[in-house]
């Protein structure tokens, strides 16, 4: 994620009425990397299995490091897991066909915290 140079030159004057339009879509941008920033962290003490899909019988596609965070893009019920925070069947989705259980993620609540996926 890029967050821009931060130079100590003046911002030069639009040259052309269409920067404004470039200086909206920076600033959608910018809104939409503020709301996809959010990461919330992996249960201390755990290396955690990342799948392609909500359950253990999906292909493990890797495993976080201890200390880990994840963004969550959304999340889908699946198969039921039993981890440190407790015993759920939602599944977060972290990348594209990347999945881990809620069990081990910190959200701060029993339920969903996101959209659901498609």
């Amino acid at each position: 994620m890029s967050l821009g140079a931060l130079g100590t030159e003046a911002p030069e004057a639009p040259s052309a009425p269409e920067a404004d339009t470039d200086a909206e879509a920076d600033a959608e941008g910018d809104a939409a990397g503020a709301r996809s920033a959010k990461r919330y962290a992996v249960a201390p003490g755990h290396r955690v299995n990342v799948r392609s899909g909500p359950g253990t019988n999906y292909r493990l596609v890797k495993v976080l490091p201890l200390g880990a965070s994840v963004p969550i893009n959304c999340q889908k019920p699946g198969e039921r897991i039993s981890g440190p925070y407790g015993t759920t069947n939602l599944w977060d989705n972290i990348a594209n066909g990347q999945f881990v259980s809620d069990a081990y993620v910190r959200t701060g609540s029993d339920g969903y915290v996101t959209i659901r996926c498609s």
